[in-house]
């Protein structure tokens, strides 16, 4: 019979014999169980730390693989450069030797030959342009050794994404680092293109000036060549200062600007854009406007891409001793106190909010589902008097 609730006992098949263990081998063999779990874990912890081991060393084998490989090109572009130099050197003397020559025979008989007068204003140039060339080497090197260090520092902050939110003078040395790092870049790059550029055109107008009075048609010819150089010149230096200070802003002044990208996004959600600006907004700091107009262009940006409108109002305005600016829609809004949103419209809020952060104004979203949205940063007083 069969108790209900007890588990049943498998039959021991007929003619099979039932081993029987002792009571001692059952309390050794309980006894021995932790002591092969523990066992076991340890070899597993062992094997764990010898791969992270083995991967921590492959990981600095690598880096120092990439650190031996930036400085062998590094050391290879300083042999180029030495070699370089020392061909530059031959062309120098060999203009030098030129010059010297077309000097005596211009104090000798005042008439040099074509030829001669040819061959020395082209060594001439040849010697500029090798002038530029051993800059750009120069520059190349500078960027290996500083490709080598950023290899070389432990400090993660440049390339990970911290766990935890930066502090507010971790934030401002993160800009100020980023906006040293720009002026670096931008005056690497005006060294390498403008500023060499006119030191090459210098030289060259010394060229013509000598060959006025000798050749006026050779002299022409480099007065073209030095215009072209000179207007190529322009266009570059003119982009720098597109990178410095939003073209938009240069061309039409800030009021200007907010209105040009109020039509165009209106245009595109088929809504007209009710602009409402105060008298004075263009006497602004560069830097207020820049932040002024890009936190515009974004809140536009973000009503065009989620809001639906039917109506949008921009309005900058002076207020007492500060400046509202506010952007404000009735279109499908969202829970603004519900967390932080994702995707296109927070990253779009919080390059809003660091860039009020850069000049110390304060930043407020309000907004409910299907009530729309506002946008407000204020400008404290004294900030546009800096």
């Amino acid at each position: 019979m069969t108790i209900r609730g007890m588990p049943r006992t498998p039959a021991t098949p007929t003619g099979a014999k039932t081993k029987r263990r002792s009571p001692a081998s059952a309390v050794r063999a309980a006894a021995g169980r932790p002591a092969r779990a523990a066992a076991n874990a340890a070899a597993d912890a062992s094997r764990n730390a010898a791969a992270n081991v083995e991967g921590e060393e492959a990981a600095r084998g690598l880096l120092e693989e990439a650190q031996a490989a930036v400085s062998a090109s590094a050391n290879t572009v300083r042999d180029v450069r030495a070699r370089y130099r020392a061909a530059h050197t031959v062309q120098l003397e060999r203009w030098q030797k030129l010059h010297k020559k077309l000097d005596r025979a211009a104090s000798r008989n005042g008439q040099p030959s074509e030829t001669l007068r040819r061959d020395e204003a082209l060594a001439g140039r040849d010697v500029g342009k090798e002038r530029g060339t051993l800059s750009r080497i120069d520059l190349a090197i500078r960027s290996l050794e500083n490709a080598w260090l950023f290899l070389n520092r432990e400090d993660a902050s440049l390339v990970a994404d911290p766990v935890e939110p930066a502090s507010a003078a971790e934030t401002q040395m993160r800009i100020i680092e980023a906006q040293e790092a720009e002026r670096s870049r931008l005056a690497r790059e005006v060294h390498d293109g403008p500023a060499q550029a006119l030191a090459n055109g210098i030289f060259q107008v010394e060229v013509v000036e000598r060959l006025l009075d000798r050749d006026e048609m050779l002299a022409r010819a480099e007065l073209r060549l030095l215009r072209d150089i000179l207007n190529r010149e322009l266009r570059s230096v003119r982009a720098y200062l597109s990178q410095l200070r939003p073209p938009l802003l240069a061309d039409l002044g800030l009021s200007g600007a907010i209105s040009d990208a109020a039509q165009q996004v209106g245009n595109i959600v088929g809504v007209p854009i009710a602009v409402d600006l105060d008298d004075g907004l263009d006497e602004l700091p560069e830097t207020v406007e820049i932040v002024i107009l890009r936190v515009v262009q974004e809140a536009l940006q973000n009503i065009r891409k989620h809001a639906s409108p039917t109506s949008v109002r921009v309005r900058v305005a002076h207020e007492g001793p500060t400046w509202t600016v506010e952007v404000r829609d009735d279109g499908r809004g969202f829970d603004a106190d519900a967390g932080p949103v994702t995707g296109r419209r927070n990253f779009g809020l919080q390059f809003m909010r660091e860039r009020a952060d850069l000049i110390g104004a304060r930043f407020e979203v309000r907004s409910r589902p299907d009530l729309g949205t506002v946008i407000r940063m204020t400008i404290p007083s004294g900030v546009e008097d800096s």
